[in-house]
């Protein structure tokens, strides 16, 4: 199974970020999986990429041409692929990939899972997404989406198609098995 993970160009400011990102490639490649991400050699990109790497596994990056110029693509990664734009990046991971997870990250990270989130619930797709919470960073944001679904702004099914957890392994068995709903957008 190919994972895409959406996550920081940064490390955050708490260390346990960069470990949880270590543990979680390491964890990718024990249980048999690929790594599908953004490309990058910096911040949190740069660990689960590494840790992947290091740990034999396989790792497909995707980066448009105009971060390519800041020299900030991995070089070390099993497969990069270089696409025009933000837009073509998102399909070709929507496309490459099995299930996503959200890592902390920045508007960037909450962009990319929010619209492959809705492709979901579109039926574009029917592959899980999941936030990793670690020490609780999406907690407020996942206090946003219950506001969302109890003023009727989206259905409770379609919130419980993002899986939730603090625990890596949780989260990868959650994915794993996870079944979209029967019922789609109307």
């Amino acid at each position: 199974m190919k994972i895409a993970v959406f996550c920081g160009s940064g490390r955050g400011v708490n260390p346990i970020f960069a470990e949880k990102a270590r543990q979680l490639g390491q964890l990718l490649v024990q249980e048999g999986h690929e790594l599908v991400y953004g490309g990058g050699k910096t911040g949190l990109m740069g660990v689960i990429a590494d840790s992947v790497l290091e740990a034999g596994g396989k790792v497909y990056g995707v980066m448009p041409a105009t971060l390519t110029d800041k020299e900030i693509q991995h070089s070390g990664v099993t497969e990069l692929f270089i696409v025009a734009d933000m837009h073509e990046r998102k399909a070709k991971m929507a496309e490459l990939a099995d299930a996503f997870i959200a890592m902390p990250g920045g508007i960037g990270t909450l962009e990319e899972i929010f619209e492959i989130w809705t492709w979901g619930q579109l039926g574009y797709h029917y592959k899980a997404c999941g936030f990793l919470n670690i020490n609780g960073y999406y907690d407020q944001l996942l206090g946003f989406i219950d506001t969302v679904v109890h003023q009727e702004f989206m259905r409770p099914e379609y919130a419980q198609m993002m899986q939730v957890s603090a625990d890596s392994e949780q989260l990868l068995e959650l994915l794993i098995n996870y079944q979209a709903p029967a019922q789609k957008w109307k």
